[in-house]
């Protein structure tokens, strides 16, 4: 499915009034796991209150022991204090890198903003090498807009 087909469904599901915050950031994950072959693990991050840390959210994919990542630290931790968008093509080539698995090759992280403040980030891993374009930046922008709704609404 491509990133333009895959748009509405990310918004049906945001949209979707019978459904609460935590069960639609997983359906999300489903939806791109399952829809954009080399998403091998799909999955949010947020700061945790007002320390310099990231929590685990929901995710798609194999099990994580990295529940908390502190600011700075990995390309998530990085993320969180850059608050930009971090591509790369291969992780053996990061020296911040914290390895989640060993068949992982590639991994993109997109700062989630609300309110222009970066609450957390959306990750994804590949087990290909090289495997994130700039379609993939604009693609996880828009993913993060629509998620950024979620924590707005009253």
């Amino acid at each position: 499915m491509t990133f333009e087909e895959l748009k509405p469904k990310v918004t049906d599901i945001i949209t979707d009034v019978r459904t609460l915050r935590e069960e639609k950031l997983q359906k999300i994950c489903h939806l791109l796991h399952d829809n954009v072959d080399y998403y091998d693990w799909v999955g949010f991050y947020f700061r945790n209150g007002d320390k310099e840390e990231l929590v685990i959210g929901p995710y798609v994919g194999e099990y994580t022991e990295h529940t908390v990542i502190p600011f700075g630290k990995g390309i998530c931790g990085q993320v969180a204090v850059s608050n930009k968008n971090f591509v790369v093509p291969d992780v053996s080539a990061q020296d911040n890198y914290i390895a989640c698995s060993m068949t992982v090759k590639s991994e993109i992280v997109v700062p989630l903003f609300v309110d222009g403040k970066n609450i957390g980030q959306i990750d994804i891993d590949s087990e290909v090498l090289d495997a994130f374009n700039e379609a993939d930046e604009r693609f996880l922008e828009y993913v993060n807009q629509q998620v950024a709704k979620l924590f707005t609404e009253k």
